[in-house]
């Protein structure tokens, strides 16, 4: 075989894929079938309009099969930048937002402008393991910022981990895997720590359209140099579930997208067509039905909340946007718990080891004792007998 990049050999590999592998090959009794909390995406397809829009482009318009800019639709982009304007109470422009396939490419790409084989970038625990992943790949030392019962992460114990190699902060509000929401507050003192040290907090907020309180998340966008501190990263895939189609977003300053679209040529050429015309149709139609949509995702996260309660030797960590993190009350490691749970209780859930170190790595011992369930992917009822097979848990 010929040499691999030993970065990528000792990189862990991709978590979802190996809980697929814990039930493949299974079979699960009718009366008692598989319920499937691993991987956090809608599997209804998109509302019929917003399906019939890219459906229609690709018939009447021969543009949409063909290469588009590489920072993406010039009209999206106008979109975004308007209604985020709008949203946050503050000014961004055209020039400052790129769209990427899908929210991975934008971390990877704003990653590749700010940090090589040596530096470090801070990320909170758990940690989304997309990042981690990438990070590592790449010989980015990731450092741990360790997190509480409640999983917000501290800015002072956060500027202790600032050396002269770090170049960046990594948020994710609401946060996956932890579901919490980071309050305003907490995100302009991250804001204002990064701008110290003249390092980039780069804020994810894929799940922003989920978030449980009314009007605007935070304040940042309202400092009017965001850009030379702040980048933004959102996703189109939960909003209009696009997942399939991928398309996502980076908002920073237009300096540092040129960088990125050197990036974005070399990897995908340009975000896909279709999707974007599918986003941007999204944008323009389908406000209500979007607010439809988080409403019933905040009543299941309320339902799963009250269902919880009745586990008194369970705790709920963290719940909000699509994601409950649950501490277990069993004496085994959270990753052989989950396998256990596939056979003993047909609930497919991600262990706490694959958000965060082990302990015998340097851990504090959150991961062993957490699991991560994506709640969206049940309706109310569903929910019910989640909790209703996690009471019978006898191990």
């Amino acid at each position: 075989m010929e040499p691999i990049n030993p970065t990528y050999v000792t990189t862990f590999a991709p978590p979802v894929m190996e809980a697929r592998r814990w039930i493949a090959g299974r079979q699960f009794p009718p009366e008692r079938p598989l319920i499937n909390l691993s991987q956090a995406a809608p599997v209804d397809p998109p509302p019929e309009g917003l399906v019939r829009a890219m459906a229609e482009a690709m018939i009447t318009d021969p543009t949409s099969h063909l290469y588009g800019p590489v920072l993406g639709m010039e009209a999206l982009r106008a979109e975004l930048a308007m209604q985020w304007s709008a949203a946050y109470g503050g000014t961004i422009a055209t020039g400052q937002v790129a769209i990427t396939a899908g929210c991975n490419q934008a971390f990877t790409a704003a990653m590749s402008t700010l940090a090589g084989a040596g530096d470090e970038v801070i990320l909170p625990l758990p940690f989304y393991f997309n990042h981690k992943m990438w990070l590592d790949m790449e010989g980015v030392r990731a450092v741990h910022l360790p997190t509480g019962d409640d999983l917000l992460p501290d800015p002072a114990r956060a500027a202790t981990l600032i050396t002269p190699r770090t170049r960046a902060i990594v948020l994710i509000s609401p946060n996956n895997p932890a579901g919490v929401e980071y309050p305003s507050a907490l995100l302009r003192a991250f804001f204002d720590l990064a701008e110290r040290h003249n390092i980039a907090l780069i804020l994810d907020e894929t799940y922003r359209d989920f978030h449980s309180g009314e009007g605007a998340p935070h304040d940042l966008f309202t400092n009017p140099d965001w850009d030379r501190t702040l980048i933004h990263l959102y996703s189109f895939s939960k909003a209009y579930r696009l997942t399939g189609h991928r398309v996502g977003a980076i908002m920073a300053a237009p300096a540092r997208l040129a960088e990125v679209e050197k990036f974005l040529d070399t990897v995908a050429i340009c975000p896909p067509q279709v999707g974007q015309i599918g986003a941007l149709w999204g944008m323009r139609n389908l406000g209500d039905w979007l607010s439809g949509e988080r409403a019933e995702i905040l009543a299941r996260r309320n339902r799963l909340t009250s269902e919880f309660a009745r586990l008194g030797d369970w705790r709920l960590l963290g719940c909000g946007a699509y994601f409950a993190y649950v501490q277990h009350p069993f004496a085994m490691p959270s990753d052989v718990l989950a396998q256990r749970m596939v056979a003993e209780a047909a609930l497919l859930v991600l262990p706490g080891t694959m958000f965060g170190p082990s302990r015998a790595a340097g851990g504090t011992g959150q991961a062993e004792t957490t699991l991560r369930i994506a709640f969206a992917n049940a309706d109310q009822a569903g929910l019910v007998r989640v909790v209703d097979r996690l009471a019978g848990l006898d191990l």
